[in-house]
């Protein structure tokens, strides 16, 4: 029994590219979220003679690196900046993936910083209608903030 790809295509053996829906199915990502990245310019495909996307192997390490920087909170534009350092003209290399992480490695560990304060500091300031008390890291009288801007301005601060 043979097995048809989403696209309609029976799957390839070692192949240099990959359809769509083969990166689709290989990656667990949605064709519609394969067509964003792209759109975005976080991966890469050509057009064959029936104007099909195909896209090189290597777009399913790509995919990978994008998926798991998003859920760490990486914003979209920060991804694509630094899958452009990496060669675009063949399948990057241990050593520029260890370059790449290095970049993010910093942010990360303010992300993680910020994220655990405010974890730290839920149980007593979210909700908790003290709004009056001096030591409320949420605290703003007579709102002196809004000066600085709408949104959050003292848990953004750093």
């Amino acid at each position: 029994m043979s097995r048809i790809m989403v696209d309609g295509t029976a799957p390839r053996r070692g192949g240099s590219e990959l359809s769509v829906g083969e990166v689709s199915q290989r990656s667990g990502v949605a064709v519609s979220a394969l067509h964003f990245y792209e759109a975005k310019g976080l991966i890469k495909s050509r057009r064959n003679n029936g104007n099909q996307r195909r896209y090189p192997r290597s777009v399913l390490r790509r995919v990978a690196v994008i998926r798991v920087a998003q859920r760490t909170g990486v914003p979209l534009a920060i991804i694509r900046q630094a899958l452009l350092a990496l060669p675009q003209d063949r399948t990057p290399t241990a050593a520029d993936w260890n370059k790449l992480s290095a970049r993010w490695k910093a942010e990360l560990n303010d992300r993680i910083a910020r994220l655990t304060e405010l974890r730290d500091q839920l149980g007593g300031c979210i909700g908790c209608g003290c709004m009056s008390l001096k030591v409320c890291p949420l605290r703003n009288p007579l709102d002196e903030l809004a000066r600085q801007g709408a949104g959050p301005r003292l848990l953004k601060q750093r």
